[in-house]
């Protein structure tokens, strides 16, 4: 497997950068649905585990959630079967990549998986910046997207 940057892509079209940050946007609502709802979930129950745990979970949930409104979403335009193929086989490194952004952002501010009003607009933030260039990417050299 290649990991090189192909050379020949620029990184300057107006048009390729709209639809990446659409695709971004999408997998963003996608992935706080389940990451910021986990956490909300211990933070407001009586059920206790250790941080690290419920951002793995709150990790799984995000991603979990975000396939399931990307199959939703391209469900309107093809079959279910390939909907739930595409939002799962183009999107992984991209959800990865946003909700480790995204936690890594909360554990910094909160010193925790604790959700509160300083820590949502940076948490969202980082979970879109931190695929953009990815999604970009993938737009440029494969003509691929979720959306």
């Amino acid at each position: 497997m290649n990991l090189s940057i192909d050379s020949s892509i620029t990184w300057k079209c107006k048009s390729t950068w709209k639809k990446a940050s659409i695709n971004t946007f999408w997998c963003l609502l996608g992935c706080s649905i389940g990451d910021f709802g986990t956490i909300l979930f211990f933070q407001y129950s009586s059920y206790s585990l250790a941080t690290e745990y419920i951002m793995l979970l709150a990790i799984i949930n995000g991603i979990l959630t975000s396939i399931a409104l990307e199959t939703v979403i391209l469900s309107l335009t093809q079959p279910l079967k390939l909907a739930f193929k595409t939002a799962v086989g183009m999107s992984l490194i991209s959800m990865i990549s946003m909700e480790l952004a995204m936690n890594t952002v909360d554990y910094v501010i909160t010193g925790g998986a604790m959700i509160n009003i300083y820590v949502i607009l940076p948490m969202l933030f980082a979970g879109f910046i931190t695929p953009l260039p990815y999604n970009y990417y993938r737009l440029k050299k494969f003509n691929q997207s979720c959306h």
